[in-house]
């Protein structure tokens, strides 16, 4: 387990964004590295050890129903999100998970506060949510689009220069809400390169098994990249926090995101630290009376 921990930390430690700290995702992060692996092959075997750690740390998540957890995973199209689920997931007890995806919000939802639809999905204690975008399309979908705004029905006076701002503090701030009660966070941004994209598009334009998963709004979205790096950049810069901080996870090889991911997600659980509940005497004491009776029954 030791050289396992120290593995996930070597790891993780890099990926982390320092609270205050200015990013440039251009300069400061490199969406092809690997940290020194070389082989898909030594990554999945990395990534089984890491999915036999998460399964025990659920295991005694769920039992101690104390502290909960959400995963909020960020990227531009293409990036692996999906992918990265599955394969993070894989081996865990689905009871215990739950994935959302936000798509367009609703009536009902637009009625709300930027916040609302988020808080309503959250897991519970002894849980493991997962949003596959997040609050965070909030200022980086909406920021890139403002026009978006009209549909939120944000008061006249409020769409101003500081709207970014504001929803910034009012991300730290309920996000900070959730961590004191118990939930922990766990933020992945998954950083792909603009030719990585352009490759993922065009196989999944070439490859009639991959069709499905072409969108014209793909292709619509590519053209605001820069926009969007710019969104990315002032996402980590402002809303990494010490209670929540962002990693920032290379993704143009996919092996390596959905390492460096279950990497994260075992070291929040590894600081968590559940522990199966210890039954008090009175328990103990009723568990071995039930445990002599059903000996008596089979006959031992």
């Amino acid at each position: 387990m030791e050289q396992r921990l120290k593995f996930v930390y070597d790891l993780v430690g890099p990926l982390a964004v320092p609270p205050g700290k200015i990013v440039d995702l251009s300069r400061d992060c490199d969406p092809g590295n690997t940290d020194g692996l070389t082989t898909k092959q030594e990554a999945s075997d990395r990534l089984a050890e890491g999915i036999a750690m998460l399964v025990d740390y659920q295991n005694r998540l769920a039992a101690q129903d104390a502290f909960g957890v959400l995963v909020v995973l960020q990227g531009l199209d293409a990036a692996g999100k999906d992918s990265t689920i599955k394969h993070v997931m894989s081996g865990l007890n689905p009871q215990g998970v739950a994935v959302h995806s936000f798509k367009q919000p609703s009536v009902e939802e637009l009625s709300h506060d930027f916040l609302w639809r988020y808080q309503t999905s959250l897991p519970g204690r002894g849980r493991i949510g997962i949003y596959n975008r997040s609050h965070y399309e909030e200022v980086l979908v909406v920021r890139v689009h403002p026009e978006l705004l009209a549909s939120e029905n944000v008061p006249v006076g409020a769409a101003s220069e500081n709207l970014w701002k504001r929803r910034y503090r009012a991300i730290n701030d309920w996000e900070h809400y959730v961590v004191d009660n118990g939930i922990r966070i766990v933020k992945v941004f998954l950083n792909l390169s603009r030719t990585e994209q352009a490759k993922r598009f065009l196989a999944r334009i070439d490859d009639p098994e991959k069709n499905w998963k072409f969108s014209e709004s793909d292709i619509r979205e590519r053209r605001f990249w820069d926009d969007y790096q710019h969104a990315f950049n002032q996402m980590l810069i402002h809303t990494s926090t010490q209670w929540a901080p962002w990693y920032v996870v290379p993704a143009d090889r996919k092996w390596f995101a959905r390492l460096a991911t279950a990497a994260i997600l075992a070291r929040a659980l590894v600081e968590i630290d559940p522990q199966y509940p210890r039954l008090g005497p009175d328990a103990l004491q009723e568990m071995s009376k039930a445990r002599s009776e059903l000996l008596v029954e089979l006959g031992r």
